[in-house]
């Protein structure tokens, strides 16, 4: 019989199942429910059983830019997280599950039927916020939204580059970070992706969001990218000493 053993991923809060098949898994912050049918696995950590969640890439555009080798996600244990593009709750309960009960991720979702379902979730996670507004307003929600650390914007909307700025603008800490997933079909289905994506990095750019890295998300999505950078990248203190 083979032994179970769940292992910490580089990313922290993010876990590797290792069983007949391994998997990306998290750590579920509400033992014994499930958010959308995915497997739960139960572990024994030192005498105690601890129960991890199955964290499916083809569902999840985290999920694959993780397992697609991603440098840096930014997202982890007590990081506040601004998340456009809610949809049901699937990316977003993990992402509950790696920032803990100190943490927490305010979810922006429009379609009233997605709301219902990530409202739902909410109920018993209680580091989600669900806003039901559209991600293209911020100011509509301001006064639900406090600063935060990063935002991952997945929108599919073809100024999606456009409304990831206004939320920085808005909430994004100077030095946080950015992740967005670009459908290159949603922004221009005549131009190949390679170029859509050139170009949505140079809308970033002039928007003070500072790409440091970008990967296709194949084979989980195809056409797919994301993009990950820093919003107002604050100068170091070796740059500023050299500069006095």
């Amino acid at each position: 019989m083979r032994v179970v053993t769940v292992e910490p991923h580089r990313h922290e809060g993010v876990f590797i199942y290792r069983g007949m098949e391994d998997a990306l898994v998290t750590l579920n912050m509400v033992p014994g429910q499930s958010v959308y049918g995915e497997r739960r696995v139960t572990v024994n950590e030192g005498g105690a059983k601890v129960e991890y969640r199955t964290w499916n890439p083809f569902r999840s555009k985290l999920a694959a830019a993780i397992l697609g080798g991603v440098d840096q996600i930014h997202i982890k244990p007590k990081c506040k997280v601004l998340y456009l593009g809610a949809a049901s709750g699937t990316t977003v309960s993990h992402v509950s599950d790696i920032i803990g009960p100190d943490g927490l991720v305010y979810a922006v979702e429009f379609s009233h039927r997605a709301g219902r379902d990530l409202v739902n979730v909410a109920k018993s996670r209680t580091n989600i916020i669900p806003v039901l507004e559209d991600a293209r307003h911020p100011l509509k929600y301001r006064m639900l939204v406090g600063m935060v650390d990063v935002i991952f914007a997945d929108v599919a909307q073809p100024d999606q580059s456009r409304i990831l700025a206004l939320n920085a603008h808005t909430f994004l800490r100077n030095g946080g970070h950015f992740l967005i997933s670009i459908k290159a079909n949603c922004i221009d289905s005549t131009a190949s992706a390679e170029a859509v994506f050139a170009s949505e990095v140079r809308k970033l750019q002039q928007e003070n969001l500072k790409p440091q890295e970008q990967l296709t998300l194949e084979p989980y999505e195809r056409d797919h990218a994301v993009v990950v950078g820093v919003y107002r990248p604050l100068r170091s203190s070796s740059k500023s000493r050299s500069s006095k």
